[in-house]
């Protein structure tokens, strides 16, 4: 049926001009009113009436179907039957279609059939269509180029759908060190797209319907000519290769792998007496610390082995995926530096005396010696000077202002140490009050890491030293001139005043840390290097240097700085009954086991732990920091702790105005909190 909506000043009108449309009579058609309309007052504010008007679509369905029936009779039986077929499909197409947008119910409205794209507008409503992915619509045989298309009237309208194909991407890759193939796929495929009936809407959206099929074109002999132009000759896989011929999604396949070398292992020395002193910090039943057994000192007796050298272990060589042998990595002895009270015997180390065993280890370098042991039973004060011991020290007096207690061991205090300096390579363990006191234990530990500071910046400066020097070189002006008869020195003088000013005042910093800490260094390397140094740079007396001389003073710089970060077995630790306005630094542990800590920096290279309250200061655990409690009410000194990224804090009670920064992360408390254990988490700082 066909149907229009007319509109008129009144009903009689606009069922006449709908009639004068459709070319009919009042019998011919169905009239609705949808609206009487009205005058309004004196003629202003009136509506218009409105009515549709549909007319019977019988005869034109009939005759339709009259020409069908008019086709079969007139086709005979030797001509093509799929033409027939086709007539009947699109003269029945065209009914339908007829049928279907002869209603007024498609007023302002679009639709899909058949894959035709149809429109009505209405006087007040345009059909707007969205143009999906990989679809087309051409109005009037013209590609709209816009996502949304407006339906303004009689125009034809085609849609078109784009088809995709991708080729099958594939590519073979071997590793740095030719062990291993990996053949990287991604499949090909095509995707067919169409168009599906959409019911009549205001608007509508063309979305293609997709049929993606995946097509893997990578052949066997693909492949092998691939593996034979890269020299690949041994390590295959072939059960990989034919799951790479099959796979229908993207992945990455190790077609091939040499042998890797297998490692050696480095000498090692093996302690085989017991070397560590045992601490107790557990107490007694009533929560108190027994100094008189607070710890137990292991010791051997004359002729006793106290460790074995072993040689290393030389590692497998491999073979490449190419068929070339692959080195395993080198492996290295102990060096190993002998110190009082002991002796080599053939791969052993011997105590010619008894003592305490000490051994200490960093990198491959070991350092095995006896310590004695040094018992002062008075005060340490200006009537018996500072003390400096190669072994472990016991004070049974105070240390008093201004004094100072060196040794290689441990130091023991029994009484208050008040404004001293406490240095040693071992532990510290202070039974009484400390007060404005420095404590450092690990000494040794610390020299290294700060002398190898020092090196690294020698390091640099040195090594764009020797580019320029190399550089000049190759120049003709220096080739021409006496310099090379007369060594680098000139140049390397010149080279310090006009480019490298800094270069001198880090060779100065460096010699000054070698001096004070002399005799905390095992090893004379890092004194060798200061002497060179200020022989090559510093010194006024003319020395022949050589491009070579220098290669070999850069090597050796760079090995002390990288054994310089060499993590080092601790040994190093402090425990003191309390502490305050004090400084204590130890590249092991700290234990404050008494009343706690006031205004007091300390750094812990391991664990921090406060038994009691710590009021003030500022302090740092490399392993974590755990505190009873943490600041005072009404208290204006904060208290500021800190522990690397991956550790984390834990406190039983926090006041007001602390402070704690994990990684490079800050958190202020602003009110008191109980039970507190933070850690990092996603860039900020949580609580469990």
């Amino acid at each position: 049926m066909k149907s229009i909506v007319s509109k008129g000043r009144n009903v009689k009108e606009a069922i006449q001009l709908g009639l004068d449309l459709l070319k009919a009579t009042v019998d011919d058609v169905h009239v609705e009113i949808i609206d009487q309309g009205s005058k309004g007052f004196l003629g202003i504010g009136g509506k218009p009436a409105t009515v549709r008007l549909t007319k019977e679509q019988e005869h034109a369905q009939k005759d339709a179907f009259d020409q069908i029936e008019k086709a079969l009779l007139e086709q005979t039986v030797d001509e093509n039957t799929e033409k027939v077929a086709a007539f009947i499909k699109d003269q029945t197409a065209e009914v339908v279609t007829s049928q279907w947008t002869e209603g007024s119910q498609l007023e302002g409205k679009a639709w899909v059939k058949n894959g035709k794209l149809y429109g009505r507008p209405s006087a007040t409503q345009f059909p707007i269509i969205t143009i999906g992915k990989g679809v087309q619509v051409y109005k009037n045989d013209i590609l709209i180029d816009k996502e949304t298309l407006l339906i303004t009237g009689s125009h034809e309208y085609t849609i078109r759908t784009i088809n995709e194909e991708q080729s099958t991407r594939w590519s073979i890759e071997v590793d740095d060190q030719r062990l291993r193939v990996l053949l990287a796929i991604t499949p090909g495929y095509r995707i067919e797209r169409s168009i599906h009936d959409i019911e009549p809407s205001e608007h509508i959206e063309l979305v293609a319907a997709e049929h993606r099929v995946v097509d893997n074109t990578l052949t066997y002999a693909d492949v092998m000519d691939r593996l034979d132009n890269l020299r690949i000759k041994q390590g295959f896989h072939q059960d990989a290769i034919l799951q790479a011929l099959d796979t229908l999604e993207e992945h990455t396949f190790e077609i091939a792998t040499g042998q890797k070398p297998k490692p050696g292992k480095d000498g090692w020395f093996e302690v085989l007496v017991d070397v560590d002193i045992k601490y107790n910090y557990d107490g007694n039943e009533k929560g108190r610390i027994d100094f008189k057994e607070l710890k137990t000192i292991p010791s051997v007796d004359r002729g006793q082995i106290i460790g074995l050298v072993h040689p290393p272990v030389p590692g497998q060589p491999g073979t490449t995926v190419t068929n070339e042998p692959l080195p395993a990595k080198q492996t290295y002895p102990i060096v190993l530096n002998l110190g009082d009270g002991v002796e080599g015997v053939d791969n052993k180390v011997v105590a010619i005396k008894s003592g305490r065993p000490h051994v200490e280890k960093r990198g491959q370098l070991v350092r095995v010696s006896l310590l004695p042991k040094l018992l002062h039973r008075g005060n340490v004060d200006l009537s018996t000077g500072n003390i400096h011991f190669s072994g472990d020290v016991e004070v049974l007096g105070e240390i008093q202002n201004g004094m100072k207690v060196e040794a290689d061991g441990d130091i023991l205090a029994h009484s208050t140490i008040f404004s001293a300096h406490l240095v040693t390579s071992g532990a510290i363990i202070a039974k009484k009050n400390v007060v404005g006191s420095e404590l450092s234990a690990g000494k040794n530990n610390m020299l290294i890491v700060e002398l190898g500071h020092q090196l690294h910046l020698i390091h640099q400066q040195l090594d764009k030293m020797l580019v320029v020097i190399k550089q000049l070189m190759a120049s003709n002006a220096f080739k021409s001139s006496d310099l090379q008869a007369n060594g680098l020195q000139p140049l390397i003088r010149l080279l310090m005043e006009r480019k490298f000013k800094s270069f001198s005042g880090l060779i100065k910093k460096y010699s000054d840390v070698i001096h004070g800490a002399d005799k905390f260094l095992e090893s004379d390397e890092w004194k060798e290097v200061a002497v060179t140094l200020n022989r090559f740079f510093l010194s006024l007396a003319p020395n022949r240097i050589s491009l070579a001389t220098l290669d070999e003073l850069l090597l050796k710089i760079n090995q002390l700085y990288e054994w310089s970060i060499t993590p080092v077995e601790p040994n190093a630790h402090i425990t003191v009954l309390s502490v305050q306005n004090s400084r204590l630094y130890s590249s092991g542990d700290i234990y404050v086991i008494g009343s706690g800590s006031v205004n007091t920096k300390i750094h812990a290279g391991g664990l921090l732990k406060i038994n009691g309250i710590a009021r003030g200061g500022d302090l740092y655990g490399k392993s974590g920091v755990e505190i009873h409690e943490v600041g005072a009410e009404n208290s204006h000194a904060t208290t500021f702790i800190s522990v690397p990224a991956d550790q984390r804090i834990r406190i039983d009670k926090v006041m007001e105005g602390t402070v704690i920064k994990i990684g490079h992360v800050k958190y202020r408390f602003d009110t008191p909190r109980h039970a507190v254990h933070a850690y990092l988490k996603d860039d900020d700082i949580a609580f469990v």
